[in-house]
């Protein structure tokens, strides 16, 4: 079994824990009072088991923090599904939201959010 990557020396037990006292991301604050354990003597069985994840998660997280700082234990943003709307569409129907609706040209007197399963019903 090889020797247990260790921590960064910038940071220490007590900086991790105020990191995470104002930190407003439940998993980094998690990653990071995990991290804060193995920083104050305990074990990597310990972390984990405070962290709820497994010695191969306290691994990459050990990594991540090495290589990146607390900004590291944060989830990168998902890619998720592309917008069908262009930032000029986007502009234009925010401020037709705003502005409200015409009651001659739209036929209504105010928008309403309509459920899409009625919508494909029409």
């Amino acid at each position: 079994m090889g020797a247990a990557i260790s921590l960064r020396n910038d940071f220490d037990g007590c900086d991790l824990r105020q990191l995470a006292k104002h930190c407003r991301d439940a998993k980094q604050t998690r990653r990071l009072l995990s991290l804060a354990v193995i920083y104050d003597g305990g074990s990597r069985t310990d972390a984990a088991r405070t962290g709820g994840v497994t010695l191969q998660i306290i691994r990459d997280w050990v990594l991540r923090f090495n290589a990146s700082g607390p900004d590291g234990l944060k989830d990168a943003p998902k890619a998720g599904r592309p917008s069908k709307l262009d930032e000029q569409q986007r502009r234009a129907l925010i401020e037709i939201v705003q502005r409200g609706p015409y009651p001659s040209v739209d036929a209504v007197v105010r928008w309403r959010l309509i459920p899409t399963s009625l919508i494909q019903n029409r």
